[in-house]
């Protein structure tokens, strides 16, 4: 048996995407649709007043194409909170104008094969604040899961420990080059959902996702090993930004 990876875990996190009902939306009186948009301001600000605490951070964003209208990211510390955070949105009057499309469950997750022998990598601040990270506000998000590949000799799972951190060690160095450009928050869902990993990458300029995942594909990590679910690509939803998308004209 190969040596398993030991892996750190943080914050809990929720990808929770959702469509619009257009028609019910633009049925609905003045009154109701006011009603239902000062609601989900009101999650907006308290989520925002969690983050300022530090006890959790929150993302929402539209989506581009017919997969989603917009996901609400949430990192927090416990299941709990986040099955909390779904049951009271889905109680509100906003979430019955909206149907879930695509939901992901996992936690944020570092694995031991960048680290360094003999430090405890909890006494190190920057590898703290990456497992509990404040989610930033950039202009876009990109999101998709994925797996390693265990297909006959293309089986990650067989190879050994020091060939898993070779090319762990290439993979990331290709990361570092966009250091800056793109900031990305790899969550763990062995026995949380149906892949291994959620990559959500943030860039206020979204060519860069673009950019940094094609080049990976050329690295062995990729070609052989990785397997890729749907992406989710979108833009950053603020206050007026949300105004905008629920406007009737």
């Amino acid at each position: 048996m190969s040596e398993a990876a030991q892996t750190l875990e943080g914050w809990y996190a929720l990808h929770d995407f959702r469509s619009i009902d257009w028609q019910a939306w633009k049925a609905a009186s003045a009154a109701e649709r006011a009603a239902a948009s000062d609601e989900l301001q009101s999650f907006l600000a308290a989520w925002e007043q969690t983050g300022e605490q530090k006890q959790g951070s929150t993302a929402v964003y539209s989506i581009v194409g017919q997969k989603a209208d917009f996901v609400i990211m949430h990192l927090r510390e416990t299941l709990e909170e986040l099955n909390e955070l779904e049951t009271t949105f889905n109680k509100s009057a906003f979430a019955a104008f909206t149907k879930p499309t695509y939901s992901y469950v996992s936690i944020v997750e570092l694995s031991n094969y960048m680290g360094q022998p003999g430090v405890d990598p909890l006494q190190i601040p920057e590898v703290v604040a990456r497992l509990k990270p404040a989610l930033p506000k950039a202009k876009h998000i990109c999101f998709y899961p994925m797996n390693k590949r265990r297909d006959g000799g293309d089986n990650w799972y067989m190879l050994s420990m020091d060939e898993r951190k070779g090319m762990m060690r290439s993979h990331g160095m290709i990361g570092r080059q966009y250091a800056g450009k793109v900031k990305q928050i790899i969550t763990g869902s062995v026995g949380f959902d149906n892949w291994e990993w959620g990559v959500t990458l943030f860039a206020d300029d979204a060519l860069q996702f673009k950019k940094l995942v094609y080049e990976m594909r050329f690295d062995e990590v990729s070609a052989r090993f990785g397997e890729f679910g749907d992406f989710y690509v979108g833009n950053l939803l603020d206050t007026e930004t949300l105004n905008k998308l629920l406007a009737i004209s």
